[in-house]
């Protein structure tokens, strides 16, 4: 789950932590990033048609900076404390606003590079417009990170081979699809998962696709690690 809420005294612990990080954040991001970067909590940015996002959303997090070369060549820094719960969440979004039927096509290509330690997953998190449906596609995971919900088998869609898991948050229904084996390149027909969710599952209907965000959903991370996006594009028709 890729929650971006904060309620305002959870937000004013974490400020202290992330203001002593900064320094060290921006100095750990590579010197190439010359276009932005930010150390901010709420940082972001729109580049070649993609919104990037710090996105340091949950409770007991540390420091963390974001940099970026261009909208799909970005990449973070991040220092979380060896403790559970979701931290952060930053992430690449472009912004589909067409319902499914009316889709011709929506995939994406990624290629990562991502650490051997910590505990987080390299995600696509998919949105409605409504907010009343979240499908995660985890590419790859480290540590100890799970999905939501219960079980619902294997599937082979949009190009790869998935564990697939049903939930809920409170707040909206979760659909999260795990790969069987972890990937740091490829390309995804999200299109096929949206459609076999609504019409071989049929646990939503012809909803509108507002966003497809990709990132990495960061447990832990001591001691500061790197999380690179070599490149993500998202395309549709």
């Amino acid at each position: 789950m890729a929650s971006r809420t904060l309620s305002r005294v959870t937000k004013a612990l974490l400020a202290p932590a992330l203001a002593l990080g900064a320094t060290v954040g921006l100095a750990a991001a590579p010197a190439s990033a010359a276009v932005w970067n930010s150390c901010d909590q709420w940082g972001n940015t729109s580049l070649n048609g993609y919104t990037l996002y710090n996105n340091i959303w949950g409770g007991g997090a540390g420091a963390q900076c974001i940099w970026a070369n261009s909208g799909t060549n970005w990449g973070v820094w991040a220092d979380h404390p060896n403790t559970g719960g979701i931290k952060s969440y930053p992430n690449q979004t472009k912004a589909i606003n067409k319902s499914i039927t009316s889709l011709g096509s929506l995939s994406s290509s990624y290629n990562v590079s991502v650490p051997s330690s910590g505990a987080y997953n390299t995600s696509y998190d998919i949105w409605d417009t409504d907010h009343d449906y979240e499908i995660m596609l985890w590419v790859n995971k480290t540590g100890p990170v799970g999905p939501l919900g219960s079980s619902q088998g294997s599937v082979s869609l949009g190009g790869h081979s998935w564990n697939v898991f049903k939930g809920t948050n409170g707040s909206n229904e979760v659909f999260s699809f795990v790969r069987t084996s972890n990937s740091s390149s490829g390309t995804v027909n999200i299109l096929s998962i949206l459609k076999w969710i609504k019409d071989t599952k049929k646990w939503m209907g012809n909803e509108t696709i507002g966003d497809v965000q990709f990132g990495y959903e960061v447990t832990s991370s001591s001691g500061g690690l790197n999380f690179t996006t070599n490149n993500l594009t998202v395309s549709s028709s």
